[in-house]
């Protein structure tokens, strides 16, 4: 007998808001009442809410019914959102509800995560001393790991899904947000090989630009090229554009701190570990996510 709280049982919200009506005061499924317009990217709509049961802000995710082709795409994509709800970390922010409108939008609603963002920080204040990194990354690994351990995927990890929860650089906290929703679209959309990329060009791995989906390695490849730029205050690669990047992403070389950023002194152990999860090949990378927190956690312990 299926659940009462499978996709397929799940009541449907009591209305369809349109987006142009998620505006503050507006409350939505009788429960989340509306803040404000918080950010937004090509699929989906952000904002803070306040929760009126509990009386919890949280975040409410907006996504269109324009996004999906047909009822089962819509279904696969809840199918895939479900699971969130279980992964309790402090560095991942948590999925509360999910909710499939009768205009076949989808909303999620989850805890919300403090700013600012880590590329709010990054494009304020630059790089960050290799403490700070280091402790930084063993916070962002240890919400991969109860992801990966929960048998889902991120998808795209970058500094705009890592919000930090204090300006100041030793009350930073790492938590992610937005997991899931990438990988969620990709197997719900069947992309495959219809798709040159699902995720971000920068931080995506090479097997990604072939269509290939979101899996571990690509978490465990995006987390490496976020403490790139945090340590060195530059990307591993030199370029602007799709085919430059996709380009010196083939390089069997190892990307090189000093090459990229001769200013700056970076320990040899530190930039061995954090490359290690930018080779080329997959294979040569971190089995699992959990390997790569030991590795920074060993350099961070020296």
């Amino acid at each position: 007998m299926e659940s009462p709280d499978t996709p397929a049982n799940r009541p449907m919200s009591s209305e369809s808001p349109s987006i142009f009506e998620l505006v503050p005061g507006k409350l939505v499924a009788d429960r989340y009442a509306i803040t404000r317009h918080r950010r937004h990217n090509e699929l989906a709509y952000f904002f803070e809410t306040e929760d009126r049961e509990s009386g919890d802000r949280r975040e409410l995710i907006y996504f269109p019914a324009t996004l999906f082709e047909e009822a089962g795409q819509i279904d696969e994509f809840i199918a895939g959102c479900e699971p969130w709800k279980a992964i309790a970390s402090s560095h991942v922010v948590r999925t509360r509800e999910v909710i499939r409108c009768s205009d076949d939008s989808v909303i999620l609603v989850t805890d919300y995560a403090e700013g600012p963002s880590l590329r709010e920080r990054l494009s304020e204040h630059g790089r960050m001393e290799a403490p700070g990194a280091i402790r930084l990354g063993l916070e962002l690994l240890e919400g991969v790991v109860a992801i990966h351990e929960a048998g889902g995927v991120h998808g795209d990890i970058k500094p705009q899904t890592i919000y930090l929860g204090s300006e100041t650089e030793e009350e930073a906290h790492a938590c992610l947000v937005d997991g899931g929703i990438t990988p969620g679209l990709w197997h719900a959309k069947q992309l495959g090989d219809s798709t040159a990329l699902i995720g971000t060009p920068v931080y995506a791995p090479v097997e990604q630009f072939g269509g290939e989906a979101p899996d571990v390695q690509s978490d465990i490849y995006n987390v490496a090229t976020v403490l790139f730029e945090l340590v060195t205050g530059e990307m591993p690669w030199a370029g602007t554009n799709f085919l430059v990047i996709f380009q010196a992403k083939l390089d069997k070389g190892r990307p090189s701190m000093r090459a990229r950023a001769p200013e700056v002194e970076v320990d040899p152990e530190l930039e061995a570990v954090i490359v290690r999860g930018l080779l080329a090949d997959r294979r040569d990378r971190y089995a699992t996510s959990a390997e790569f927190l030991d590795a920074l956690r060993s350099v961070g312990k020296a």
